[in-house]
């Protein structure tokens, strides 16, 4: 399968990168090489890339073929950050990038079982096809409880309790196998004068893959540890897609900022924090009308980018 899709905010970004000549670079979301690639143009930059999707790695070689030495694919999770850079001995980079969204190609293969379009096909939405646990695996093992937490927590979904509460009902008569059954219970859960707003299992299925691949588990953290290995003038470029993500790359620079994070009522400074970076984003950047016309999922992206100081 070709991987192809349309890089969020590309130039935006790679001016929030503030290229340097011969620059390292860490691309925590490879995807089908967009922002990779642009990278790659500037003079003699090498770029350190991970995905779990394997379709990306392998479409990721005709770009290793065009810049020889300059790009080296992990297949592997970006929040193993550390561990992937003391693999590869390397102390600071000149700029970090990570696009938290779903690639167009992950949403179009229908038989992922990411959207809610395919409707005969299989839940699954594992963005690693070597994982076991999928969607399949959430909808009919976990409780009502625990689907309604996840549905209000990742999905914002305002009829979470009915839906759980449904799908539940459903699963006791037959397992729920593929996104159109899925769909059908959604559909029954929420009145009609509700699902004027887009498709009404889009915040459902948002929920549930971030559930599966744990999009969330550990973002804080590994925010924090990309701040500081930054080389000095080096920038970290996040791109988020929900609320709940942005929240996270919110607190985690703000953090990162901090001179200090003693209690106020402290009458001296005890924790020795330093701030690490300056905040280059006060507001998040949006995408401009020329792009949103070009690509319409990029509707809910938001950038935000900090300098190591």
């Amino acid at each position: 399968m070709e991987f192809i899709h349309l890089p969020v905010m590309l130039e935006e970004c790679i001016k929030g990168l503030n290229l340097k000549d011969g620059g390292l670079y860490f691309d925590g979301t490879l995807g089908a090489c967009g922002h990779t690639s642009k990278i790659l143009e500037h003079s003699a930059t090498k770029v350190i890339a991970t995905d779990l999707d394997l379709v990306a790695l392998e479409n990721a070689k005709k770009v290793q073929e065009r810049y020889p030495n300059r790009l080296t694919t992990v297949h592997d999770n970006f929040k193993n950050f550390t561990e992937i850079s003391n693999n590869l001995g390397i102390g600071g980079y000149d700029g970090i990038l990570l696009d938290l969204g779903v690639s167009s190609p992950q949403l179009n293969d229908r038989s992922r079982g990411f959207s809610y379009l395919g409707k005969d096909k299989k839940l699954d939405m594992k963005m690693n096809q070597d994982a076991t646990f999928s969607a399949y695996d959430v909808v009919n093992g976990y409780s009502e409880q625990e689907l309604s937490r996840i549905l209000r927590d990742y999905g914002e979904e305002k009829f979470h309790q009915k839906i759980a509460n449904n799908i539940v009902k459903y699963r006791k008569d037959k397992k729920i196998v593929t996104c159109g059954q899925l769909n059908e219970i959604i559909d029954n859960s929420i009145p009609a004068k509700f699902k004027q707003d887009g498709h009404p299992s889009k915040r459902t299925y948002q929920a549930i893959r971030i559930e599966v691949n744990g999009e969330l588990d550990g973002l804080y953290d590994t925010i924090v540890a990309m701040g500081e290995r930054l080389n000095k003038g080096g920038r970290l470029a996040v791109i988020t897609f929900h609320s709940l993500e942005d929240r996270i790359v919110k607190n985690a620079f703000k953090y990162l900022e901090s001179d200090c994070i003693c209690d106020k009522s402290l009458p001296v400074c005890v924790c020795n924090k330093k701030q690490i970076v300056k905040i280059l984003t006060a507001k998040p950047i949006l995408p401009d009308l020329k792009e949103l016309d070009r690509n319409p999922r990029a509707k809910s992206a938001k950038l935000r980018v900090c300098e190591r100081v």
